[in-house]
C-alpha cells in the first residue's frame, strides 16, 4: 500500500531539485510515491528527475508544456494512489527523515481529514529568516477542529497561512470534495486551501516545523507585485463567493483584499483604474476599506 503521494510540480528549479528529492527519498516512511510534473522547464530539471527515477522506481514523471502550478498539481492528483497527499514545492526540503512518518501516524491516530504544521524560511544564501506568525501558534495539538471555527481563530490572530505545502491531506477526503486547483492563476493556494478548510470538520494541528521553505528571486513570492497578482486575487474572491457566501467568507475577504489593495500601490498607475473598476463592479470595495483604497492610489 502506498501511504503517501508526494506531489511535486517542477519548473526551472535545477539548482535546488536534487535537495528536494533527496529529502523525500530518504524519508523513514518507505511506502511513498513521488509524482513529479515537469511544467515545461527550460533548464535541466527533467534530466535530474530522470536520473533519480533510474535509481528509485517510486518516482513517476509526467511532462507538459508550461501551464502553471495549478495544472501541474491537478495532473499529479489524477495519478496519485497514496492514502495521504503532501504537495511539496520543488525547491523546498523536508526538515528531517521522519516528517512523513510522523504526519502519517498522527493523521491515522486522529482520523484527520488533514493535518497542518509549521515551516521555517531560508534564502538562496542559506540564512534563516522569520516571516509572519506560525500557523500553529494559537491552536493546540490533539484537538479536533472544524474548518470554520479554525479559520475564524486564525483570521483573528493573523496566523492563517493558506499554502498547501503546510498540509498533509487525506486523499479520499479530497476526492469526496471533488476539489482541485483553479487553472491559470497565481495565488491558487488561497482558493484551494480556504475551500478545503471550510469543507472539513476533522482538522488537526502538529505543532512542529516540518518543512524548510526556500525564498529565491524567480519564485512567485520573490517576483515584483503586479497587476496580475491583483487580478488573480480578485478571481480567487469571485470563486470563493461562488463556493459560499457565509459570514466567514466575508471575514476572510476583508482580511485578504484589504492587504491586496494596500500592497497594490506599487503597481504602475496606468493599471490601477482597471483593477479598481473591477473591484467596484464586483462589490469588493466593502472588503477593502478606505485606508487601503487611498494607499492604492498613492503614486
Amino acid at each position: 500500500m502506498i501511504k503517501v503521494s508526494v506531489i511535486l510540480p517542477v519548473y526551472n528549479v535545477e539548482p535546488y531539485l536534487a535537495d528536494a528529492l533527496e529529502s523525500i527519498l530518504h524519508q523513514s516512511l518507505r511506502e511513498l510515491e513521488v509524482i513529479a510534473v515537469n511544467d515545461g522547464s527550460t533548464d535541466n530539471s527533467e534530466d535530474i528527475i530522470r536520473k533519480y527515477q533510474q535509481e528509485d522506481s517510486r518516482i513517476l514523471l509526467f511532462t507538459q508544456k508550461n501551464q502553471g502550478q495549478s495544472v501541474a498539481r491537478n495532473v499529479a492528483l489524477e495519478h496519485a494512489n497514496g492514502r495521504y497527499l503532501y504537495m511539496m514545492d520543488s525547491d523546498d526540503v523536508l526538515k528531517n527523515a521522519d516528517v512523513l512518518q510522523m504526519c502519517y501516524d498522527y493523521a491515522e491516530k486522529n482520523k484527520a481529514e488533514f493535518v497542518f504544521f509549521d515551516r521555517e524560511w531560508f534564502s538562496d544564501q542559506g540564512e534563516l529568516t522569520t516571516l509572519g506568525v506560525h500557523s500553529t501558534q494559537f491552536v493546540e495539538e490533539d484537538v479536533r477542529y472544524d474548518g470554520e471555527s479554525l479559520l475564524n481563530t486564525m483570521l483573528d490572530t493573523c496566523s492563517y497561512n493558506c499554502v498547501v505545502w503546510l498540509l498533509f491531506i487525506n486523499r479520499n477526503h479530497l476526492k469526496r470534495l471533488g476539489l482541485n486547483f483553479y487553472p491559470g492563476i497565481i495565488h491558487e493556494d488561497e482558493l484551494f486551501t480556504t475551500t478545503l478548510m471550510l469543507s472539513s470538520s476533522s482538522i488537526y494541528c502538529l505543532k512542529q516545523i516540518l518543512v524548510k521553505h526556500r525564498i529565491w528571486f524567480s519564485s512567485t513570492i520573490g517576483k515584483k507585485y503586479s497587476r496580475r497578482n491583483m487580478e488573480c486575487y480578485l478571481t480567487m474572491a469571485d470563486e470563493l463567493l461562488c463556493f459560499s457566501r457565509g459570514a466567514i467568507v466575508h471575514k476572510y475577504l476583508r482580511y485578504t483584499l484589504s492587504k491586496v489593495f494596500y500592497t497594490g500601490h506599487v503597481i504602475p498607475y496606468k493599471d490601477k483604474p482597471a483593477i479598481f473598476f473591477r473591484a467596484v463592479k464586483s462589490g469588493y470595495l466593502k472588503y477593502v476599506g478606505l485606508k487601503s483604497i487611498l494607499k492604492f492610489f498613492t503614486i
